[in-house]
């Protein structure tokens, strides 16, 4: 069974403030239900030793929202793959730069407009001929199908303010082809747990490494983990202390260039609690 890393201290030491940050699909969330329902009782935990827990997902705000309001959740939380940092007023006692408001939340903006990248993109499949699909494409009901959303979520889902989901379901060289087109215009890919995301100025990492710094500035010396399972989480992992993959649900851990890996045991939410247990004092 994989060992916790001996570097992560515990919840509750008087020098370190634990931080997680935690993909949502396939790690937080349960893959084909999108339960957060077996996490729920760490989470309580966690919050009760004042561990903050920052959502860092492909997702949008509005499906993030839903998910903070089900657990309970009042952190900070990171959307489209980096696109932007949302805060709740006063959660941090100094000032700091944001954008604008939206949904009661200050906005720290970081990755390209939807609407610049939808243009982009548009470009590139009329030149190229292409077969490209974005959520933009389509409408709720076909979101629904093909993730296994409710219609109210997928609705949501195609909601987006930084970053288009596509769905390439072309030959291995096709994908390549159109991968490659994405970032000759500009523009920057990433896999997740079941579609590509496209978006531009930012990613995972950049938008956790400005999150992790505006909590040091407020807790002082911090101890940073991250959970996640897909390609998109990597430059997330690469940020923060101690990385954990929890196992793909298609089996077995993505492969990573990271040397300081924990590789969770358990698929999914049971990994992420596998590797909360193991390395924050937690009693559940």
């Amino acid at each position: 069974m994989p060992k916790a890393s001996p570097g992560a201290k515990k919840a509750g030491s008087e020098d370190c403030r634990v931080v997680i940050v935690t993909d949502l699909d396939g790690s937080l969330l349960d893959y084909n239900t999108y339960s957060c329902e077996e996490v729920a009782p760490v989470v309580a935990e966690l919050k009760q030793a004042a561990v903050p827990i920052i959502f860092c997902s492909s997702k949008t705000w509005a499906e993030q929202d839903i998910y903070r309001h089900q657990l309970g959740i009042k952190d900070p939380f990171i959307v489209e793959d980096g696109g932007a940092i949302f805060v709740e007023p006063g959660y941090f006692p100094f000032s700091y730069d944001y954008h604008r408001e939206v949904g009661g939340y200050q906005v720290i903006e970081l990755g390209k407009p939807y609407k610049e990248i939808r243009r982009i993109l548009g470009q590139i499949k009329s030149k190229s001929g292409l077969n490209m699909r974005g959520f933009g494409d389509m409408d709720a009901a076909e979101i629904s199908r093909i993730t296994g959303l409710d219609l109210e979520s997928a609705e949501l889902a195609r909601r987006r303010s930084y970053e288009e989901t596509l769905v390439l379901n072309g030959s291995d060289t096709e994908i390549r082809t159109i991968l490659g087109r994405i970032e000759e215009a500009g523009l920057t890919w990433s896999r997740g747990t079941r579609f590509y995301g496209v978006g531009g100025g930012s990613n995972k990492g950049r938008a956790t490494r400005l999150l992790l710094s505006l909590l040091h500035k407020k807790f002082g010396i911090i101890k940073s983990i991250g959970i996640g399972d897909s390609f998109n989480d990597l430059p997330m992992l690469a940020e923060v202390d101690v990385p954990v993959l929890v196992e793909k649900a298609t089996g077995g851990w993505l492969k990573t260039p990271l040397h300081n890996v924990i590789r969770a045991d358990g698929v999914g939410p049971r990994g992420w609690v596998w590797a909360v247990k193991e390395l924050v004092s937690v009693q559940v």
